[in-house]
């Protein structure tokens, strides 16, 4: 990689983006859709938003959007464009920093490089920076949302979902004490069962960790999310009013 910190900033002396990360313990729950469709929200609100697929070697936000190739991640760390180049403008409103599927480089950055990409970041001329982190507590996951100003952490009712969540809570609470951390509840069967996910994963957190991250919000089931992503197009845009989009426009308003 030849990106350096000065490589990857663009500076700027305006104020700096709200940082947001997506976080979860494993993969499947929603996550990379979640992330698409909160940007979509904010965008909708008229926040400037910029959507950065932080899945390391596994990005595919593009491919859920549909969207052409553009420069990505990967010409960032090439020296081949700047963040602000590589940021990719879409008909949604909000603007998409693509990763590289499949690439195992960008999955091995060394640390060094992630801090720059994090610090870079938040020199960028947005609102909100929204990173859909990749599945799992690797070093790159655990750097990015360490610096972040919040981060979501997604989970369902699985009992893998739960613990890995629980791990995600805990290791993030080691790496960045008293940050802003939330959870929010996918793929619910309504307002009460997502109510007792949250509720399990909150005794566990307050048991063990003596801290209880608050309730962000809960997402219930909804089979046009599987529809949309099929037909590789926003929710809010294929199946606007459903149940899930409305629970994630609330949760894009009421977060502070």
């Amino acid at each position: 990689m030849h990106a350096s910190s000065d490589d990857l900033e663009w500076h700027d002396s305006g104020p700096k983006p709200r940082v947001l990360v997506v976080a979860s313990g494993k993969g499947g729950v929603g996550k990379t859709w979640f992330s698409i469709t909160l940007a979509h929200a904010w965008a909708r609100l008229g926040r400037r938003v910029l959507l950065f697929d932080g899945d390391l070697g596994l990005a595919n936000i593009d491919i859920q959007l549909g969207l052409p190739p553009g420069p990505g991640l990967g010409a960032v760390l090439s020296g081949r464009a700047s963040l602000q180049q590589a940021a990719q403008d879409t008909p949604l409103g909000f603007a998409v920093l693509a990763g590289q599927s499949g690439s195992g480089a960008l999955s091995g950055l060394p640390p060094q490089t992630v801090a720059a990409l994090a610090g870079g970041l938040r020199t960028l001329a947005f609102d909100d920076i929204v990173i859909d982190l990749g599945a799992g507590l690797d070093h790159a996951n655990r750097l990015l949302a360490a610096q972040a100003n919040q981060v979501l952490v997604l989970v369902t009712d699985e009992p893998t979902s739960l613990t890995d969540a629980y791990a995600v809570i805990k290791v993030h609470a080691g790496d960045a004490p008293g940050a802003d951390a939330r959870v929010v509840v996918n793929q619910a069967a309504n307002a009460a069962s997502g109510q007792r996910t949250y509720d399990t994963l909150a005794r566990a957190c307050g048991h063990f960790l003596n801290h209880v991250p608050p309730l962000a919000g809960i997402i219930q089931r909804d089979d046009r999310v599987r529809d949309a992503i099929r037909h590789q197009t926003a929710l809010l845009t294929r199946h606007p009013g459903t149940r899930a989009a409305e629970d994630v426009e609330r949760i894009a308003a009421a977060l502070p």
